[in-house]
Parts: structure tokens; sequence; C-alpha cells
């Protein structure tokens, strides 16, 4: 018998055993332009797969081959100039019994008859625990002093972005002519956590002013007399450089970028090689010809692809992932995601109508496809709960009373989320605004993201 005085108490579990209502697809019908601009020629070493680390070994060496017991594990590659390295990695413990730290070891080396200087521009590296947990957070949050965000990708290209070197990173590195050193020799920690899961994801813009060669690598932690963890010396990198093979497990490997088969579902593949293209910028016009950007009709809009894919243009007819120069055999074709990419847009908004109009700029994350299969952006409501997209973007333009501001947003988006504006301008009759927006793709997002600009209904 239920006694009325017990709904109260027998409410909410009542309401937990109903289960959420299975989202609706909701279509906007605004389309997809190709993005104006395209990637630099900036190499970036790109370090990926094995995302899970399994064994010690090599992750991605660009080393010439000659004299190294795996040769097919040395892609002869020679940086010299600008260049990137991205590391994105996970160790879980080896056994419930062994809790020892994996390494992850960045080696440069230097093959020429003279010193080699190698500047560190920005820099940032981040574990999950404790550094950049998973956290929940809103949907968008103000992020000025660059203390918002969830997980290690997110919080190192937050920092990236503000132009941030970690002081774990010297200025400098001077290699000496055919020597040997670290750029990075940093530990996966697991003894205190449960389950003993850690991650690292690292990212340095670089310049040197001659050829180099690079190796990230893992090695478990070595010990002290007393028995604590010690970092690997230089040698015992070497000599994993020298005699070591490549690090299991191997991830999925990709299909082929022509099987296009409606039945066959495509495998990107984990990226380990080295990518062009650091930075994407574009001006973001009507044409390329144009100097400006003629906001939409009322109560209409219309998008630009972000890293947008092979199978996810939305319509665009256009792939922005970075091309690879050398990569393992096993590994993705392209640098899908287009992981730790810089993007700067500039957006100089024209209302040439005879009179004043509302205009947002929104990021949002659409239901992936690779044409509009319903003349439109299809999004979500109820939202599912896979996490799409996590990072900071940052947005400059002139307010409506004319001063200049800078905002940093950290934004969360779950996969067909349409998001909240980041910007909102009235803009008068025959006039013009500009909107600048930037970040950097964030490792553990999923592409691809639209910019939306609308016009508000009257």
């Amino acid at each position: 018998m239920l006694i009325p005085w017990m709904l109260p108490s027998l409410l909410p579990g009542l309401i937990a055993q109903t289960p959420p209502p299975p989202p609706q697809e909701i279509v906007q019908p605004q389309p997809v332009r190709p993005l104006p601009g395209g990637l630099d020629a900036v190499p970036v070493f790109n370090s990926n797969s094995p995302e899970l680390i399994g064994t010690e070994g090599i992750l991605l060496s660009t080393f010439p081959p000659a004299g190294r017991q795996s040769p097919d594990a040395h892609l002869n590659f020679a940086f010299e100039g600008r260049f990137d390295l991205f590391a994105h990695h996970v160790f879980k413990a080896l056994a419930p019994d062994n809790l020892t730290s994996m390494y992850l070891g960045v080696m440069v080396y230097n093959p020429g008859e003279n010193p080699v200087t190698i500047d560190t521009l920005q820099a940032a590296s981040y574990l999950s625990q404790p550094d950049a947990p998973f956290v929940t957070l809103p949907a968008m949050v103000e992020n000025p002093l660059g203390d918002v965000f969830a997980g290690p990708g997110s919080r190192a290209m937050s920092d990236v972005l503000r132009g941030r070197r970690q002081e774990m990173f010297p200025p400098q590195l001077v290699v000496p002519p055919q020597a040997y050193r670290m750029l990075v020799n940093l530990p996966i920690p697991v003894a205190t956590l449960d389950p003993p899961l850690n991650g690292r994801s690292t990212l340095m813009r670089l310049r040197s002013d001659g050829e180099v060669y690079l190796a990230s690598l893992a090695l478990l932690a070595r010990r002290d007399g007393n028995g604590n963890e010690t970092a690997p010396s230089l040698e015992d990198w070497q000599t994993l450089l020298k005699t070591g093979s490549l690090a299991t497990p191997r991830d999925r490997p990709p299909t082929l970028l022509d099987n296009t088969a409606p039945t066959n579902q495509i495998v990107y593949g984990r990226v380990a090689g080295v990518a062009i293209g650091s930075r994407w910028q574009g001006q973001v016009t009507d044409s390329p010809t144009a100097a400006s950007l003629t906001i939409p009709e009322p109560g209409q809009a219309f998008s630009y692809g972000l890293s947008t894919l092979y199978r996810g243009r939305l319509g665009s007819g256009q792939s922005q992932t970075a091309q690879m120069r050398v990569r393992y055999p096993d590994t993705a074709y392209e640098a899908h995601g287009n992981y730790a990419i810089q993007y700067d847009l500039s957006l100089p908004l024209s209302n040439p109508t005879t009179e004043p109009h509302t205009v947002t700029v929104a990021l949002q994350t659409p239901i992936k496809e690779d044409t509009l299969s319903r003349d439109g952006l299809r999004f979500f409501e109820p939202l599912p709960t896979q996490t799409f997209f996590r990072g900071t973007v940052r947005v400059r333009y002139a307010d409506d009373a004319g001063l200049p501001q800078t905002r940093y947003v950290h934004l969360v988006q779950r996969r067909g989320q349409q998001g909240e504006p980041l910007v909102q301008l009235n803009i008068p009759a025959g006039s013009r605004r500009l909107v600048q927006f930037s970040f950097l793709y964030p490792p553990d997002s999923t592409p691809p993201q639209v910019l939306t600009v609308q016009t508000l209904p009257e």
C-alpha cells in the first residue's frame, strides 16, 4: 500500500528509473562554405600512436635507419627552421603489482659539424592526473587566466594559444655537433591512481638554426640506490633508439582513403609521423577578391567548417586535414583532426542594408556527415552524453561602444550541440565590424566543428 506522505521521498527514485528521452534531430538550413585560407608549410613532429603505451619502445623516430636494429622504425626526416613537436600518449600500469611510471622522452640529434641552437618559442606539457583532470564543466566558461580546462590537451592548447612557455622548458637548447640531447624527459606516473591510468599531452613550438633529427621514446622509470624512481639517462635513451623497436600495442591500422563503399566503415588511425602545417590562417570574406563578409539575411545563418576531414566535410567539399610527409604503414594516412593546429580567422562583417542588424558568431558541433543529407546541419535535442569538443577559444572584436575586447572562453560541446554565441554585435546600417577568432584544435576532441555567423530575426 502506497501512503500519500511517502510520495515525495519516492519521487526521486521513480524519476531516476525513467530513461531520458532519445535525442531528436533538429535541422538548421545553414549552408557550410569552404574555409578561406590554408595551412602553412611548417612541419609538425606528430606523436600519437600508439596512443596507449603498453611496452617500452620507439613511438616516433625521424632518424636515418642506418645502423639501427629496427630500421623500419626510423623515417629519415630532418627538421630545420620552424617546426612543432606534438606528443599525446596514455599509459596504463603494466600489472597490478607493477606501478612503475613510464617516461616519455624526446631526443634530438645534431648530425652537422657545428653546434645547433633550438629556440623554444612556446611549450606546454600536462598530465591528466593531477595537472588537468577531465572534470565536468559548463558548456561555456570565461577563461581569462587560463585556469579553466578539462584534460591535458585542453590545458596545453590554452597555454600555447596565449604564447606561454612553461618554466621547465628552457628558452634555448644548444646541441653540439654529432651529439644527442633531450628536449623532453617527463614521467607518466600511475602509482597513486585508481585505476592506474594516466596521460600526457605536450606541444612545443621550436626553431632551429641547423638540421636535427627527433625521436619520441618510452622507457620505464629507473631506480636509484634507495629504490626511488629516477628519469632514464641520455645513455638509456640512446640505447633504446639504437636497439629498440616500435612500442606496442599497435593501434588499428587505417583503411584506404579511396574506400568509398557506403557499407565500409572508415578507420582513420592514430597519427605517427611528420605532418605539414602548424597554422591555418584565413580572411573570411564573400570571395577571394572581396574585402568583407556580408552578413546573412535576418533569421538566416551560414557556417564555415573547422577541422573538416575525409567523410566529414559537411557539404563544403573541403578537407582541411594536414598531409603527412612521412608515416608508419600502420598509422594514419593524414593528420585527421588537426590536433594542435592553430586556426586564426578574421571575419570583417559587413551590413550593406539600410537597417541595423544584430549578428552572432558561435562554435558548433553538428552531426558529422560528408554531404548534407537534410539540406542543412543536423543537431540533437536533447543532447547525447558523448563530449566531442573541450577547449579554449579566443575572440577579439570592438564592442558596441567601440571598445576593443579580447575574450578567452572554454567550451564543452557534445555531439550535435548548437552552441551559444561567442560574440553578439549590433551592426549599424552600411557599416563593418571585425571579429577575429582563434583556437588550437584540442586533443581528445572529435571533428568536425563549424563557425557559424547568424543574423537574428527582426
